[in-house]
């Protein structure tokens, strides 16, 4: 260890050794942030920018006609947007909340207590990993009709509440957690759910946010619940509502609309990404340490 001795890994001021990093880092930095750059400032582009060959980047003459016409559009048809938005948020939240309920329950029972059928649940969820929604859109369907769940928040809500990647990623950050300090709470007499709710949930915090943002992600996007078990035009979601409105005006006076919907659906999903980076970043650094 002596060769480590005075070693700063990530030292809190600038020191001339960070430089060689900082070289090759910055670029491709830049060039992962170019497409936010150019979905932010392609909505604010006027007619003939949105339009210019070669593609600019970079807008030189902002403008909000783009975001003008899309809420005049909206305003012509019959249902308002605003109810879109309140559906999106109801389904939203609820997938999201409901998500990492059962991500975290079901992440702490398969790493630590001991039941029957344990390991053949577990490979059956990473088995899950492998199929995409459109391999399960009959059967979700047919549970769906099957339920009595067609034209309700139910029909948007049942079918993404399974995430089989944040399941197996809590229940890895569950894993690392010494069984030690369990035996130790239950010694105290502590049962399974007060275990969960006072070690196990604080001790997965950063596990929590990536399932959130994972959830988030997968749901605020989500069109399929909208266009196959949902008729009812006043419970469609804003992300299918927008879909919609940008098929509508597909021509060359629609780009504009296209655009500035583009960015409406892509800032909430920024928006949380930032709030919770550090506990993403936290995640992706632990789940291989062992």
């Amino acid at each position: 260890m002596a060769g480590y001795k005075g070693c700063n890994i990530n030292p809190k001021k600038f020191e001339i050794g960070q430089l060689k990093i900082i070289l090759i880092l910055l670029p491709l930095a830049v060039f992962m942030g170019i497409p936010i750059v150019f979905i932010v400032c392609h909505a604010f582009k006027p007619m003939d920018e949105l339009f210019a060959f070669p593609p600019q980047i970079i807008v030189h003459r902002p403008t909000l006609d783009n975001f003008v016409k899309l809420f005049k559009a909206s305003a012509n048809s019959n249902i308002p947007m605003s109810r879109y938005v309140f559906n999106s948020l109801i389904v939203t939240g609820s997938v999201v909340l409901l998500s990492i309920l059962f991500s975290t329950m079901a992440g702490f029972a398969l790493s630590k207590l001991r039941f029957k059928g344990k390991y053949a649940l577990l490979e059956i969820n990473n088995t899950a990993l492998m199929f995409v929604s459109v391999a399960v859109m009959i059967p979700r369907y047919l549970v769906i009709d099957f339920l009595g769940m067609k034209d309700t928040y139910f029909a948007h809500i049942l079918p993404l509440l399974a995430l089989p990647v944040g399941l197996f990623l809590v229940k890895q950050f569950i894993d690392q957690i010494p069984d030690a300090l369990l035996d130790a709470a239950y010694m105290d007499g502590a049962n399974d759910f007060k275990i969960y709710r006072s070690i196990i949930l604080p001790l997965v915090k950063p596990a929590i946010a990536t399932t959130a943002i994972l959830s988030f992600q997968q749901v605020w996007v989500n069109v399929e619940s909208s266009n196959f078990y949902v008729n009812d035009e006043s419970m469609k979601t804003l992300a299918f509502y927008l879909n919609t409105l940008a098929n509508q005006n597909s021509n060359v006076a629609g780009q504009g609309i296209q655009a500035a919907g583009i960015l409406l659906q892509f800032i909430p999903n920024l928006a949380i990404f930032l709030i919770l980076r550090k506990s993403f970043m936290n995640t992706m650094a632990h789940s291989g340490i062992k």
